[in-house]
């Protein structure tokens, strides 16, 4: 086969390429997977594939032609992208039916259109109305490669009318060969920084690429580990401290770009090590600390932050709940093992899957548009307590 860009994932990979070979991929394709797990770059795989001009299908994509080369720079007449925009970052009505428009139209170069929608959990539902008929009534040789965290935002009738692949954690060996192949860490930085991201290229490559964030996530997971001995009254106090400083990490995420915010993967890594450098901490500076400097975020800005938080949380609490059950060897975070073993010996397991089921449904609920400040202060008096706290 061809050169496909994606680590990991066989199954979906083995999948992509027999569309690629025969010419033809599903009208509607839907990808599901963790926010950095390669969905993206797996999307646009295809889409090379799909576009190639080489005459021999199992090359494809090569790499080399004029069609390649257009995809990789994102200016392919027949690749067409859409992402959330906007204060609300919403797929939206307007965005959709402009799609909808194109898709008509025949292929300018290639054999096909293709789309890749990201985000596709942030389509409204107008959009995914409108979406709907284009995947019931297909028109012309179209492939809609929709990219979603999670199904559940989704219209079911918009899941049945696609084919679906789901990308898993890749293991943290071929992430930390990836790591070193690109030049972003050597062989032990590597392994610990693959071991962090927990199976997902993408942020794996944003953290190698940006060593601050490595620094500020850490952080966030202390300030969390320290909440299990504090009491109720301090951990609601703390609720502003850890927006900021999710608020530092959405921004040093956005800093590498609007692609890599959403879904770095590998062929991303030589843009984010050129703009490493701007993802410092000026975020955290300029959004300032304490409930007034929290008040001053717009209502976007304060939904990515706790969702940076619950983000780092689930990570926190998947540690704790791995050094509980003895198994050290397992656990993501290295540089905390000593405060997680400490924790997982007066921690009750059973508060702790409650809170990290808990978890799940109230991320969902906050991309959902919930109050995040609200679901944040639910998180803080359900994290279970140690010590005098409890």
């Amino acid at each position: 086969m061809g050169s496909l860009l994606t680590r990991g994932h066989p199954a979906a990979v083995r999948a992509v390429e027999r569309a690629i070979q025969r010419g033809r991929a599903p009208h509607a394709l839907l990808l599901l997977g963790p926010d950095g797990s390669g969905k993206t770059t797996l999307a646009l795989d295809l889409a090379a594939g799909l576009l190639c001009l080489d005459e021999d299908p199992g090359a494809r994509p090569c790499r080399e032609c004029a069609a390649c080369h257009k995809v990789a720079h994102g200016n392919h007449p027949d690749l067409h992208r859409v992402a959330p925009e906007g204060a609300g970052e919403q797929i939206r009505l307007g965005q959709v039916q402009a799609l909808i428009g194109e898709l008509a139209l025949l292929p300018m170069e290639g054999r096909v259109r293709v789309c890749v929608i990201e985000d596709a959990q942030r389509l409204n539902p107008d959009a995914q109305n409108a979406l709907l008929k284009a995947l019931e009534e297909p028109v012309g040789e179209t492939c809609i490669v929709l990219a979603a965290d999670d199904a559940a935002q989704l219209l079911p009738t918009v899941v049945s009318r696609t084919a679906r692949l789901r990308l898993g954690p890749v293991p943290a060996p071929d992430v930390a060969a990836l790591l070193v192949e690109l030049g972003l860490a050597d062989a032990a930085r590597a392994r610990q920084v693959a071991a962090a991201a927990g199976g997902r290229p993408g942020l794996a490559v944003a953290l190698a690429a940006d060593p601050e964030s490595t620094l500020v996530r850490g952080r966030l997971a202390r300030q969390l580990l320290d909440l299990l001995h504090a009491d109720s009254r301090a951990r609601l106090a703390a609720a502003s401290e850890l927006v900021a400083t999710g608020v530092a990490i959405d921004g040093q995420s956005r800093a590498r770009g609007p692609a890599a915010a959403r879904d770095t993967d590998g062929d991303a890594a030589p843009a984010a090590r050129g703009r490493a450098a701007t993802g410092g901490t000026g975020a955290a500076t300029g959004a300032g600390t304490g409930r007034a400097g929290a008040a001053r975020l717009q209502p976007a800005e304060r939904r990515r932050a706790v969702l940076r938080v619950l983000e780092a949380w689930r990570e926190v609490g998947r540690d704790l709940a791995v050094a509980a059950s003895g198994a050290r060897h397992a656990v993501r975070q290295l540089d905390l093992l000593e405060d997680l073993d400490a924790a997982a010996v007066e921690l009750d397991r059973d508060a702790l899957i409650g809170f990290l089921e808990r978890l799940d449904g109230l991320a969902v609920a906050v991309e959902a548009y919930a109050n995040p400040e609200l679901a944040l202060d639910s998180m803080l008096l359900a994290w279970p307590r140690l010590g005098r706290a409890a």
